[in-house]
């Protein structure tokens, strides 16, 4: 196993492999897939209180950039001086919470949506914050103003995309069982990628290391996806300001919808050197 990977990302089991007539006991690796309780503390100092936000079906590991990416993504923090800090909740009462129960302590004098608060998100491995939720989010938050002159992308890097990601997916290469969502430069340099078994995650964990390092806003990045576009996933880019994105699925009509409104250049199919381009398609150029 790859000594880079997270032991807590991973975990062996034995099956029974079958191939054509022949069975054979072997070890495989498996893609760890757990809970996330997601707290948030607010107040000013010495009135703090503490909430549970969100519980998210995760794979372990950047857990902070998680809980920071979702805070942002849903419009409950804009500023990296917002946030002071992510931490393991210590008072866990199981041995099985320890490390999966974060705290986002925000800023004592950050303001909070608290109607935004009470709805105490649920999210799966699968889809993420569905229908509704998603819809109030995106219109409620506010989505910084995408370039209108750029970044520029030639079309042949699209090209490209696919097989560097891949290459840099050490825990897909052992599971075959994560997603990936990853960020470039737009003459397609490879600068973060994060795997975890939900989309939405994924791209909540890239967003929130961006944060954390205060590259916000990613208006001369490209990200690319391992899998389908939804909507959620366009307003998660459009709040971080990417621009142009490119995914090896298929885009919904909402997640379309959406881009156009947005200003986001959106790429789909991006495999087998082809891809379609369902919106502003004029941030690709030859030159």
């Amino acid at each position: 196993m790859n000594a880079f990977l997270p032991p807590t990302s991973y975990e062996y089991a034995t099956v029974r492999k079958v191939q054509g007539a022949d069975v054979a006991t072997a070890s495989d690796v498996l893609a760890v897939e757990e809970p996330l309780e997601i707290r948030v503390g607010y107040g000013p100092t010495g009135q703090r209180e503490h909430r549970t936000l969100s519980i998210t079906m995760r794979t372990p590991g950047h857990d902070f950039e998680l809980a920071a990416g979702f805070l942002l993504t849903e419009g409950l923090i804009r500023t990296r001086q917002d946030l002071h800090g992510v931490l393991y909740c210590p008072d866990v009462k199981k041995a099985e919470e320890r490390e999966n129960v974060v705290r986002a302590e925000l800023a004592p004098t950050s303001t909070l949506d608290l109607p935004r608060l009470e709805r105490h998100f649920y999210t799966s491995s699968s889809c993420g914050v569905c229908g509704k939720t998603s819809i109030d989010a995106v219109h409620a938050a506010s989505c910084p103003v995408l370039p209108p002159n750029g970044p520029y992308v030639h079309p042949g890097v699209i090209h490209q995309l696919p097989a560097k990601q891949r290459e840099a997916q050490a825990l897909f290469e052992q599971t075959g069982g994560l997603h990936a969502a990853a960020l470039f430069s737009p003459e397609g340099e490879l600068l973060l990628l994060r795997e975890d078994v939900g989309r939405h995650n994924a791209l909540d964990k890239v967003i929130g290391a961006a944060f954390l390092q205060e590259w916000l806003p990613l208006h001369q990045h490209v990200l690319l996806l391992s899998g389908r576009v939804s909507f959620e996933l366009v307003q998660k880019a459009a709040v971080a300001g990417i621009a142009v994105l490119a995914a090896v699925g298929a885009p919904s009509s909402l997640a379309v919808s959406a881009a156009r409104d947005f200003g986001m250049t959106v790429c789909g199919f991006v495999r087998q050197n082809r891809y379609n381009v369902y919106s502003h398609e004029w941030r690709l150029k030859d030159s």
